[in-house]
């Protein structure tokens, strides 16, 4: 948010001048909902921060086409998603190789309560499923987004949405454990 929040403000110590405060309040308001939202979507925060500085460069690039869509806050997320999505692509062809270890840092050193482990199991099975079902997920659940809206920001079809979803679910179904019948 830091290197974002330069090309928001005045700042004479970069050289940063920004003289559109239009932009500079629709970069406030909207930063912490497409934070979470590319979070939800990338599973890390460097990840999520850097789709962030890519798509609100480019809206501030193209503040003019931005700010005269009909919802720039949805024309915002759909570059956000884009951004994840792609970043994920890229990352594919990338020779590093995820694992399923979990850092000891990372970790409590009291146990959870049960409510909270539930939720993090969650999360941690949506990062397992695919990029674009988590994205479908996480916009319609998270974001509570429409079919039809989410069918607009991954610029596919209400039909693929909603396949997708189905599938997303029945994955997240099957790596917690759950059936329809004993969800709580």
């Amino acid at each position: 948010m830091e290197l974002l929040g330069v090309l928001a403000t005045d700042d004479v110590e970069n050289g940063v001048r920004v003289t559109d405060p239009d932009y500079a309040d629709f970069y406030a308001v909207t930063w912490p909902r497409m934070y979470r939202t590319a979070y939800a979507i990338a599973r890390d925060a460097g990840a999520a921060e850097d789709a962030l500085q890519s798509a609100y460069a480019k809206a501030y690039a193209s503040w003019r086409r931005v700010s005269g869509a009909d919802e720039p806050e949805a024309y915002l997320r759909r570059m956000v998603v884009n951004e994840v999505l792609g970043a994920r692509r890229w990352a594919a062809r990338r020779p590093e190789h995820l694992t399923d270890a979990v850092d000891t840092w990372d970790s409590p050193t009291s146990p959870p309560d049960q409510q909270v482990a539930d939720r993090d199991a969650l999360w941690s099975a949506l990062g397992r499923l695919a990029p674009r079902q988590r994205a479908v997920l996480v916009l319609r659940y998270y974001e509570g987004l429409s079919e039809i809206e989410i069918a607009e920001v991954l610029g596919c079809s209400r039909g693929t949405v909603k396949s997708q979803a189905a599938d997303a679910l029945n994955n997240l179904r099957r790596m917690t454990g759950l059936t329809e019948g004993n969800q709580s």
